[in-house]
């Protein structure tokens, strides 16, 4: 799946955040999560092998647009370039991380918790972004509050969110979509049951049909 030419916030409800521990995991939860309804995974740079399951993921799952997540230092985003990610996500945004990001070619979210921080990627020119950590940062009340002054900005807010509260964040003018680990869970990866996964993305994918 090439890069979108829509938003990134319109692709999917639900992003799922997906940390991959093993290489081997990487291609079937990718295709769990197409055949639940997600043509959509941010796989987190935390692991020593998250470049080399990007590469694998993009590799053999043509229908799924993976993103590299946790991209915190501008080196990564030449890495996560290289690997065949299609669109980047950030935690926060410094502007040399900025800079390098918006000069890739890729869509991407920058990472925001703060009317300044939002304001700053606001005047670069960017107006969707993502909002992190959405819990410990005030949640969706915070977020509805930033809807009358801030009427540019576009949020995916992810941390925290459980498919509970996600409805909560979806509802919101300013929410495009909302980033969720729980849709991977480690015991299901470690299990190899991709069903549990696909299921878990099928009940997400139905919250873009809700009417929340």
């Amino acid at each position: 799946m090439s890069s979108p030419s829509e938003s990134l916030l319109s692709l999917v409800p639900v992003v799922p955040v997906v940390v991959i521990d093993d290489v081997a995991h990487a291609v079937p939860v990718a295709r769990a999560l197409v055949a639940g309804g997600l043509p959509v995974v941010e796989l987190t740079l935390r692991t020593p092998v998250a470049l080399d399951a990007i590469a694998a993921i993009a590799a053999e799952v043509p229908d799924i647009l993976v993103g590299a997540g946790t991209v915190v230092s501008p080196s990564q985003v030449e890495q996560a370039v290289q690997a065949g990610a299609g669109f980047l996500v950030s935690p926060g945004s410094t502007p040399s991380l900025l800079a390098e990001m918006s000069a890739c070619g890729l869509p991407f979210l920058p990472g925001t918790a703060t009317v300044s921080e939002a304001m700053a990627v606001l005047e670069a020119g960017r107006t969707e972004m993502k909002f992190f950590p959405a819990e410990a940062s005030g949640g969706a009340a915070y977020l509805r509050s930033l809807a009358s002054p801030l009427p540019a900005a576009r949020f995916c807010p992810t941390g925290g969110i459980t498919a509970v509260t996600a409805a909560s964040y979806l509802a919101l003018p300013n929410v495009g979509c909302v980033g969720g680990s729980w849709l991977t869970p480690a015991d299901a990866l470690a299990a190899g049951d991709w069903d549990r996964v696909r299921a878990l993305a099928a009940e997400a994918a139905a919250l873009g049909t809700s009417g929340s």
